[in-house]
């Protein structure tokens, strides 16, 4: 997972309705915090665990898929 990624939140945490089906922008290089590997994603304070995170691939269209 690398800065500029396109991420959806996956269902091994608990997910809000509000951010199942949004699609965020990783903005940091992941660091590891209390033993969990987490990155800052765009639009959402604090760190978020990578594991709980599954990469977006984009069409070469530009939608995501």
């Amino acid at each position: 997972m690398k800065i500029g990624d396109k991420v959806v939140m996956n269902d091994k945490y608990y997910v809000s309705e509000e951010n199942r089906s949004k699609v965020w922008t990783v903005r940091s290089e992941p660091w590891e915090c209390s033993g969990t590997l987490v990155v800052l994603l765009e639009g959402k304070r604090g760190g978020y665990a990578v594991d709980g995170l599954d990469i977006v691939q984009e069409e070469q269209n530009g939608t995501l898929g």
